[in-house]
Order: structure tokens, then sequence, then C-alpha cells
């Protein structure tokens, strides 16, 4: 085989080449060389280019040497008019559809079945697809070509899109450059066709062992082949005709101006013209060698069709877990509602002031149990200021109620955890700055106290604690828990009636009376609730416990000293944007039903 040629051009007359060849005498190329070297044909459009490279290819498949080609264009099928070449690619007119999975076996059957392939990367509408499929089929060439050891030839056109002059070459560029420096040693040699040599990168140029420079016109072009071939070739390629080109090899050591045959097989790629185009009959392959790689295009369609079934019954499962983790959330928001409504807003504690477990030692010493219900009402002293001598009802509020100066024992518990002391220590103030209730200025009210008259100042709790204390739903304040219940978890009418159900039936007996006072009345003061529920009427009672409902929402400061019954705007503000209004009105009528607000409805 060595000793083979293929004859593809005849000398050229004209300016440039070497002497010493007549016009017209035919140039032929070693086969062994054109196989397992390296080349590069370029030339601008239309300069005759692809028609050298496919004379070379037409000649190679005479003599039964099969080639590679990477079709850039989707000019080559018209060698099946002629020769038995397997087409594959994107396209329809393709032999066969494929991907970069048929790269093991396209490799097989070019280089140990002899099968002349057109890999047709033209159709792929996505670049990386046609990439892909040529780097895998290039490094399995390569791979196999290591153990087999066959000439072989891989053509690649329009190579500057693959190995690029300067940055921008990907993985595809490095497998054809790898190739292009190591291939020659295992049989495999590469051709690259491109009809801008100044786009192709040098080291590959500079490499190859024969190269053909058709006509080329940029200034960027001619420089290439001037600082390659020499100033005068860089000036006499613009003049070459189509068909002509200097031919450079290593072998001959020399630069030939020459004229390439015609290729003999359709031209695909020739321009439109007006005549009518007819395609011509086309040699079919071998239905085996279809069939084979059919087999994997079936394989991979139905590794395909499974991983989207599975994809389809995870995405299902996933979807089913996340149905079952928002029940699971929303069945725990049911359960913890209540108990998390009740303890943000109305925490349980028994100390007589800031929560915990301390018991009310005053109380104790005086021998008065800590339970509200059994506490005596406060009896009115001959030296209580009265009225006169108190707040404004609306300063009254601001301090939440008035500096109680009972004594131990004679306080009624009401649940707030202290009076003008206590409320200052729980809003940081000092009591200093908290004005005695009677009037009197705080150095007049704090003379002679002591730590016995100062405890036995402070009202009783009445089993509710309301100083800013974490719930183990994490809230700090009532602002905390109301702004969670502007949030989107209370969707369900049974989870919201339970939860104000347990917040109501939280309050103390007297509390929860007064909230039912309201409710009748729609809107009164705290002390006529406070009468209403059967407590003493005590202004510092009826107010602190009116803080109570105050904080939790269930009643609105209206105007001087009066109170408006609001639970029903809550339930709304909850619930309103789940349900119509016909429902809100049957939800607020179950609450107040069985938290015992309403008796005629009472269960």
């Amino acid at each position: 085989m060595s000793e083979e040629t293929i004859t593809v051009a005849d000398v050229s007359d004209g300016v440039g080449g070497e002497s010493g060849l007549s016009a017209g005498t035919p140039i032929s190329l070693p086969v062994v060389e054109i196989l397992t070297g390296r080349g590069f044909i370029t030339g601008k459009s239309g300069s005759g280019k692809s028609n050298t490279a496919s004379v070379v290819i037409e000649k190679l498949l005479e003599n039964n040497f099969p080639v590679l080609i990477v079709d850039s264009d989707g000019e080559y099928y018209g060698l099946k008019e002629e020769f038995e070449v397997l087409h594959v690619g994107a396209d329809e007119e393709c032999d066969i559809q494929v991907s970069a999975e048929h790269a093991g076996k396209i490799a097989s059957l070019a280089l140990e079945q002899n099968v002349p392939i057109i890999l047709d990367v033209s159709g792929y509408l996505d670049e990386e697809e046609g990439s892909k499929l040529i780097r895998e089929t290039a490094r399995q060439l390569f791979a196999k070509e290591k153990k087999l050891k066959k000439p072989f030839l891989m053509l690649v056109e329009e190579c500057h899109e693959y190995i690029p002059e300067g940055a921008g070459m990907d993985k595809t560029g490095k497998t054809l450059i790898k190739i292009g420096k190591r291939g020659r040693k295992h049989g495999l040699g590469i051709v690259g066709i491109s009809q801008r040599p100044a786009d192709v990168k040098k080291d590959f140029i500079t490499q190859c062992d024969w190269l053909c420079w058709h006509r080329l016109t940029w200034d960027n072009d001619t420089k290439v082949v001037s600082r390659i071939l020499g100033s005068e070739y860089g000036d006499a390629v613009e003049d070459l005709d189509d068909g002509e080109s200097f031919l450079m090899t290593d072998w001959a050591e020399s630069i030939r101006r020459v004229q390439f045959h015609r290729k003999q097989t359709f031209d695909a790629g020739a321009t439109p013209g007006l005549d009518d185009f007819e395609r011509p009959d086309l040699k079919s392959v071998s239905g085996d060698l279809v069939s084979e790689l059919k087999t994997i295009t079936d394989e991979r369609e139905r590794t395909e069709s499974e991983l989207a079934d599975l994809r389809q019954e995870l995405d299902k499962k996933k979807q089913r877990i996340t149905q079952l983790e928002r029940e699971l959330e929303e069945a725990q928001d049911m359960s913890e509602m209540a108990d998390t409504f009740a303890q943000a807003l109305l925490q349980k504690a028994e100390a007589p002031y800031r929560g915990g477990g301390g018991r009310n030692l005053a109380r104790e010493a005086n021998g008065v149990s800590g339970s509200d219900d059994s506490a005596p009402e406060p009896q009115r002293r001959d030296d209580d200021p009265g009225e006169e001598g108190r707040l404004a009802d609306d300063q009254s509020e601001l301090y939440d109620y008035e500096r109680p100066e009972a004594t131990a024992g004679d306080g009624e518990d009401v649940g707030v955890g202290g009076g003008a002391v206590a409320t200052a220590a729980t809003n940081g103030e000092s009591a200093a700055e908290v004005e005695a209730s009677d009037g009197s200025s705080e150095s007049d009210a704090n003379v002679g106290a002591s730590p016995d008259r100062v405890a036995a100042a402070v009202p009783e709790t009445d089993g509710v604690d309301i100083s800013p204390a974490r719930s183990r739903s994490g809230f700090n304040e009532i602002e905390d828990a109301t702004a969670f219940l502007d949030g989107d978890e209370l969707r369900h009418r049974k989870a919201v009636v339970a939860g104000f159900v347990r917040a109501v039936e939280s309050l103390e007996g007297v509390t929860r009376e007064m909230l039912a006072a309201y409710r009748r009345a729609g809107r009164t003061t705290p002390v006529e609730a406070h009468l209403s529920a059967d407590g003493s009427g005590d202004r510092r009672y009826a107010y602190a416990r009116n803080k109570v409902l105050r904080r939790a929402g269930f009643v609105e400061h209206r105007s001087k000293g009066e109170y408006e019954y609001v639970l029903p705007d809550l339930v709304r503000r909850v619930y309103g944007d789940h349900t119509d209004e016909q429902d809100l009105v049957e939800v607020v009528a179950e609450i107040e039903a069985r938290a015992g607000l309403n008796p005629d409805l009472s269960p």
C-alpha cells in the first residue's frame, strides 16, 4: 500500500509554482501519506476547495480505502451516487438519525468493517449536540486506532469552527488537535478544510504534511499564505482560477501550481442556479449496517422513555410527599393552634408579678388563698381619695390601671401581675416615673414605704400572667401572636373555632364574664363590665382585667372610658379570606356558644 498513489490534479500553467514540470503533467498523491498524515485545504467560497476534498475522497473510495467525513454543510451526500456510503446525522435524508451514543458503533463500522461514513452535523439545531457527536466519534476512532493501527482518514469541513485561532477552543477542538499531533503514529490521519485560514489555529496548519491553497483575497488570509509559502505566493494566490491551487507537500518538498480534476459524483454543494434541480439516485447501504445503529437508537429511546416514566413517577411521589407534609403541617397547626394562641396571648402563671411559679407571700401571710373566686372584694377605705383624686379614664388606661393602695388580703385577684410598680418594671420604667394614683408625687408615694408595704400594694394575679414571656410557639409578645393570626395558616373552620374557644376558656372566670358582658352590651366601660361580671367594680381590677381582653384583641377602645366587643372582627381578620360572610356569622356564633359567651346558645 505504501507505493499506491491516487491521481487528483494536473500541473497548471501560470505564475507561481516551481519549474521543471510542463503544464498538464498528472499529479499523484501517495495514499499512505494522505490516510495517515495531516492535511489542510483552504480557499474562499467558490474557489474549489470542496471539489478538491471530494476528488481526493472519490479516489480513495475507488481503491476501497474507507474515510469518515465530518460534513458541516450537508455537501457530501452526493458521494452516494457512486459509492455505498453510510450517511448519518439528524436529517430525515440521512440513512439513520444518530447522537453521541452511537459514536462507538460508528467508529467500529468505519475501522473494523471498512464502511465509509458521512457524519452530517448540518441538521443539529443544538450546536453542542453536533459538537459532542464529533468529539465522541473522534475519541472512539483514536482509541480504537491505538490497537488496530490501520491507515484511516478523518476529514473535517469548516475546521475553524472547532480549532479556532486564539481563545474559544472547546473539548472537541482539543480532541482534533490531539489527533493532529499524535494520530499519525497510530495510523489515524486528519484533513482540515476552511475558507478562512486566518481563523484556523496556526499550530495545526504548520504541522500539516500537505496543503492546498486555493484562491484567497482577504488581506488577513493572504498574509497567512505569505508567511507560510512566501510573499510571491501571497500575491499570486489572489489570481488563481476555480479549481487551481498551490499544492505544498512534505514528501515532494516542492510547491506546485496545479489544477484539480472535477469530481465525478453529484455536487450537492454547488450554488443553486436557474436550471431544474434533480437529485440523482443514491446508493443505499446494507440494511444490516443500519439495523446495528437502529438497535442503539431503539435502546436509547427505550431508556429515555423509561427515564421519562421514572421522572414522572418521581414527580408524582414528590408531589405526594409535599401534599403529605402540608397535611401534616396543617394537622399540627390545627392541633397546636389553640394552645399556641392561648399561651402566646394569655400565658398562665401563679406568681404575683412577671410570671413564673412563685407564690403570693403577702396573701399567704394573711391566710388568704391564691384563688380569685374565693378572694373578697376590696372595701372602700375612709382615706381613699375617691374618683376625684384618680387619673382620667384615658390616662388610667395608658397606665393599664391606677396605683393600688390595698393592703395584703383586701385586693381582688386580677390577672395582670402588678399595679403601677409592676407596670413600670414590665415596661422598663422606674417606679419613680409613675405618678401615684391619688395624685401625689412619687416622693410622697414612696416615703416610708417598706418592702412589705410594696408587696402588699401589688394586686395579686387572677391566674393569668400577661407579662412578656416566650411561649413554646416562639412568640415574644402579644403583637407576635397577632402577626401569626394575620398569616395564612388558619384556613379551616374547625381549627379557627377550636382556637378561639380555647383562648376564651383560658381566661379567668371574672375576666371571661366581662367579655360576655361586652358581648351583651356591645360597648361599655371596664367598670360597668366588671360589675356585670359580679366583680366589685373597683377601677384597679376592672382596668387590669380589661387590659387582658384588650391585648388579646377581644375588645378595642372606642371613646373616653368605653370599649367595644370586637371578637367578630378578630375572627373575620383570621378567617375572612377563606370563607363568605354567612359562614363568618356562623363561626362567630359557634365560638360564642361553645365558649359560654352567649348563654342562649351554649351547648
